[in-house]
């Protein structure tokens, strides 16, 4: 049995929804930290709805937060629990996309997902696994977990931005390029953007590669 998550949202200024952006949080944030991406997306994406889920477990290294899976360097769990985690709340996400398209009645092709960090994680684990690929994928920040397993589980093939500053301190800037090797030896379209002097976080250069990314994708 899935999980529904909570979430937040903001409809398309145009009051028209002819595409929806799904903003996923990273490890002890909420859906709220990244709604805000809403604002100046929006004055450009008009007739997109965004909605930012929580993840569906608080977090144990930040109470007042939300987790995707556990991350052992930070709580203490183990790998086996922290896999776990990413399975269930893999499923939880599916289901949860799943719900969106219904809701809206738009094609999975009018859909796009932007994570940051461990919301990056988790986009790069569901959206090559969906039967239907969506519209486009941006992630910040994050990483490919398990590259090794993506050759005999992508199913579908959305195009692929990745954006990571060079000064990470939290997920280390490498994990871009090494993402973005495996994706593209899996026939993805990939495109990348650092962030030069930025360390974990959105930097607006990043933001704007983000909205041209997305108008060139999303149905207009």
């Amino acid at each position: 049995m899935t999980r529904e998550l909570k979430q937040g949202r903001k409809g398309p200024k145009s009051g028209e929804t002819k595409s929806v952006v799904v903003l996923l949080h990273g490890y002890g944030a909420d859906g709220a930290d990244l709604l805000g991406l809403a604002d100046p997306l929006g004055e450009h994406l008009p007739d997109t709805l965004f909605i930012a889920p929580d993840a569906p477990e608080s977090c144990a290294a930040s109470p007042f937060g939300r987790q995707w899976f556990p991350i052992p360097r930070f709580d203490g769990s183990t790998e086996a629990q922290a896999m776990a985690g990413m399975e269930a709340s893999e499923a939880d996400l599916n289901a949860f996309l799943d719900g969106v398209l219904e809701e809206t009645g738009l094609p999975a092709s009018a859909m796009a997902i932007i994570g940051f960090s461990q919301g990056t994680m988790m986009t790069l684990q569901v959206t090559p696994r969906r039967a239907v690929p969506v519209g486009a994928v941006v992630g910040f920040s994050g990483r490919l977990i398990r590259p090794e397993l993506l050759a005999a589980d992508v199913v579908s093939r959305p195009p692929v931005l990745l954006c990571h500053g060079d000064a990470d301190e939290v997920v280390p800037f490498s994990c871009m390029s090494e993402a973005g090797q495996a994706l593209v030896e899996n026939g993805f379209e990939v495109y990348a953007h650092v962030e030069k002097g930025t360390g974990h976080g959105i930097a607006p250069d990043g933001l704007s590669a983000a909205l041209g990314f997305l108008n060139t994708h999303l149905p207009k």
